[in-house]
């Protein structure tokens, strides 16, 4: 027997963040964190919140299924130097989703431009 999940299904997944009640928290870490604590302190790099109605965008996906979409970030303030190589979003709690950027080396006192990005659920059939 074939398998499928609608739009809707997928999507469950990606509110976990678009929907969420509270401010998301971005931060560009030095390492992959594990839990919120290493992506808002311990890795963390610089920080800066998301806008969920114009910063986190779902759609149809590339392949199949859906995508979560994440804006580009400019101008994002350096607390800590080190080189970012994942990005982690956390609402008030918890941490609710990691990915690998393309390391770039990052100095406190400065800013970072963090570029778009996008995770995709493919369809099952």
């Amino acid at each position: 027997m074939a398998k499928a999940a609608s739009a809707t299904y997928i999507d469950g997944a990606h509110n976990v963040i678009k929907a969420n009640a509270g401010t998301i928290t971005y931060t560009l870490c030095s390492a992959q964190p594990t839990t919120r604590t290493e992506a808002v302190t311990t890795y963390m790099l610089a920080s800066t919140t998301l806008d969920k109605t114009t910063e986190i965008t779902l759609a149809n996906g590339d392949v199949s299924g859906r995508k979560m979409t994440i804006s580009a970030k400019t101008g994002v303030s350096v607390t800590n130097t080190g080189t970012g190589n994942h990005v982690a979003i956390c609402d008030a709690s918890n941490l609710l989703f990691v990915t690998t950027v393309t390391p770039q080396a990052v100095s406190a006192g400065g800013t970072v431009d963090i570029g778009s990005w996008k995770n995709e659920i493919t369809a099952v059939s």
